[in-house]
């Protein structure tokens, strides 16, 4: 009887993941507030939108016992809700709190750091320009941090043409926090350029670890011929990690789980490089390294950028 023929070699694949990657701080406390309030509180607990952009994540967390409302007349009278880590515009929590419901404000602290200068600025008789994109729920939440008229969005260096603003107008501006440091340094100095007497932050905006997220990324992308990135489509800082590997002359990719690789895109390609959005488990990762293991001979290895050590506190409701 003749021998199995043997199964065909993998081709090899060098594969660079990056360090940073995945949960952030901010991401770690909201999704345990929610996962608090329910051995707190009990089943079921609301939450106001995604607590995070992660399809994954907020699965997970319906089935410890979590819903999800786009709106507060959603949330019986009664209930407990928590608005997402993303902030929501003031009169949010005003309304919550008229109708009686208990409700965690799982905001990061980094975008609450925004809201109170958006605050400030408005207080000093400035109107701000907000570099940010349109729709996002970060950008809905500060925008409805101050007075309507008192706040204008620009997204690009083009917009910033049409302002109708002087050289004697009190401008100030603040930044969304998970854009392109890149395309964020362009914005500001073409906002300076324009109006010299604009204030800005003492420090950016734009998070530790979305700036993070991208340092690690350029550490990579020159090396890799491909770059996935574990997010999702919503998701603004992973979307910018898709951008940032293209502009370093990667090709990218996100992925949300590791059935979406493609075994055509491998072709041609000797060192991929993976990442992962501040909102993204680590599981995710693990489950694209295997997804890729049963297409090409993996050697990992793991790429350190920086090193990230920031925790946030949970709220004195949950801790008390």
């Amino acid at each position: 009887m003749n021998a199995p023929f043997p199964p065909p070699e993998k081709p090899p694949l060098r594969l660079l993941i990056t360090a940073p990657r995945g949960f952030c701080a901010g991401v770690d406390r909201a999704i345990e507030i929610v996962e608090k309030a329910i051995e707190k509180y009990g089943k079921p607990v609301y939450v106001r939108h995604e607590i995070v952009h992660n399809r994954f994540v907020v699965e997970g967390l319906k089935e410890k016992g979590a819903i999800f409302v786009e709106e507060l007349d959603e949330v019986p009278d009664g209930a407990h809700v928590i608005f997402s880590a993303h902030g929501v515009p003031k009169i949010i929590p005003e309304e919550a709190s008229r109708r009686g419901l208990g409700w965690l404000d799982a905001t990061c602290p980094l975008v609450s750091k925004v809201h109170r200068q958006a605050e400030r600025q408005i207080e000093a008789g400035r109107h701000i320009i907000f570099i940010g994109h349109e729709g996002h729920p970060e950008v809905i939440g500060t925008l409805g941090q101050v007075p309507q008229g008192q706040i204008t969005l620009v997204e690009t260096v083009e917009d910033i043409a049409e302002l109708p603003f002087d050289t004697e107008s009190p401008l100030a501006f603040l930044t969304q926090t998970t854009l392109s440091v890149d395309d964020t340094a362009d914005i500001v100095a073409a906002l300076r350029a324009r109006f010299p007497q604009i204030k800005g932050p003492k420090a950016e905006d734009i998070c530790y670890a979305t700036s993070n997220r991208q340092k690690a990324v350029k550490a990579i992308a020159g090396q890799c011929d491909l770059v996935l990135v574990v997010g999702a489509p919503n998701s603004s800082n992973s979307l910018r990690l898709v951008e940032v590997a293209e502009r370093c002359g990667a090709k990218a990719r996100m992925v949300q789980r590791g059935y979406e690789v493609d075994p055509a895109w491998l072709t041609g390609v000797e060192t991929l490089g993976l990442t992962a959005g501040a909102s993204a488990p680590e599981r995710l990762v693990r489950e694209v390294v295997q997804q890729l293991a049963e297409y090409r001979s993996i050697s990992e290895e793991t790429v350190i950028a920086t090193e990230e050590k920031m925790i946030f506190k949970l709220p004195r409701e949950l801790t008390a």
